[in-house]
């Protein structure tokens, strides 16, 4: 069975979920001992994940002509005769009636909170994705549950759920070893955690309403780009109890979940919510909302809130100050967290291969 991974995610992300996930796909298929050839424009790829990953120049297909914001919308020519798998990072397709599609849904974001004409460029892509894969990955049960409402003409069994993981870099840590600089400054206060993307179905002012409440927390913001000038006007108020670490390493990520009062993500909508998994992971206790994807990441480890309010959220924050309950809250969390892997989540992927290539190719 040979393999084409289209890496197109790295090079229109620069960091996030997608290319997270995707990363850790490449990652274990590089030493899978599978017939795996990379599909990438290398020249254009700024991909703070994919500059992790050692890939031999001889498993690379580079796409040299076309500029990649053309690229990204076109489907891709594999000269091959080969019964083989196409799996695209993003929504990219193969032609070629000898090869099997593939692709990764993580959720309905542009269905649901996006309009305009980005809006329309997106779905048009994706929709001819979607009408063209022989098989659909979505990473939660919710994200399928959305899939198949939005588009009800796709047939149910050709769309497959397998989680996505969080990584064996976020476990707990010996917390009584010294605080390494530089961020000693703030890792030896109370804080709140927030990871990842500020648009505005996360509900980042609602976390700053919080903090401007809880005057004995401090915030520690990761990730998500600088902050807009809405945002500083509203952070004004705690500018004093605030920290922002735009691109930390997984390591300190990990030793930010560890020494966290606790993870604070109220979102509206997650495909999936990877700091959620990661956060139990590492023994950090999570509040968040009780809608889409999250119940199934949180299980009965996460603090969950049915209504995202400001008074919903501190109540939360308020119990956590009972010690006993703490603990078994993390407890929890360690157990839930440690069921997500992408060790887990690669070996399904392949699986997942192998069946759909047998049920093509040898009928």
């Amino acid at each position: 069975m040979r393999i084409y991974l289209d890496n197109i995610a790295f090079n229109i992300q620069k960091a996030g979920g997608v290319s997270v996930y995707w990363s850790e796909i490449v990652k274990r298929s590089v030493y899978s001992g599978h017939n795996v050839t990379f599909i990438e424009k290398k020249k254009d790829i700024n991909n703070i994940f994919r500059k992790q990953i050692n890939i031999s120049p001889s498993n690379i297909t580079d796409q040299k002509y076309i500029p990649i914001s053309i690229s990204r919308y076109l489907p891709v020519h594999l000269n091959t005769d080969t019964p083989s798998i196409f799996h695209s990072s993003y929504f990219r397709i193969c032609n070629n009636p000898k090869v099997l599609n593939v692709v990764t849904v993580h959720d309905c974001i542009y269905e649901l909170f996006v309009s305009g004409f980005k809006q329309k460029l997106h779905l048009w892509q994706k929709k001819i994705a979607l009408n063209k894969s022989d098989i659909i990955i979505c990473v939660s049960e919710s994200t399928k549950r959305d899939l198949l409402t939005i588009y009800p003409h796709l047939p149910s069994n050709k769309v497959k759920v397998i989680y996505n993981g969080a990584g064996d870099e976020f476990f707990p840590l010996e917390k009584q070893l010294p605080t390494p600089r530089p961020y000693e400054q703030f890792l030896r206060k109370k804080y709140i955690l927030y990871v990842g993307s500020r648009v505005s179905y996360k509900n980042f002012n609602l976390i700053i309403d919080v903090v401007k409440q809880l005057k004995d927390f401090s915030l520690v913001v990761v990730g998500g780009g600088e902050f807009t000038d809405s945002e500083v006007h509203n952070l004004s108020q705690i500018k004093d109890r605030l920290f922002h670490v735009k691109s930390p390493s997984s390591n300190d990520l990990n030793m930010f979940y560890n020494y966290a009062y606790c993870l604070l993500y109220p979102s509206s909508y997650e495909g999936f919510g990877i700091p959620v998994a990661e956060a139990m992971k590492a023994g950090c206790p999570v509040i968040t909302s009780s809608v889409s994807s999250i119940p199934e990441v949180a299980g009965n480890a996460g603090l969950l809130v049915d209504t995202i309010s400001t008074a919903c959220i501190i109540a939360k924050i308020q119990d956590l100050k009972n010690e006993s309950y703490r603990n078994e809250i993390v407890k929890l969390g360690l157990i839930q967290g440690n069921t997500f892997s992408w060790d887990k989540c690669f070996r399904e992927t392949i699986e997942c291969y192998e069946h759909a290539y047998g049920n093509k190719f040898n009928p």
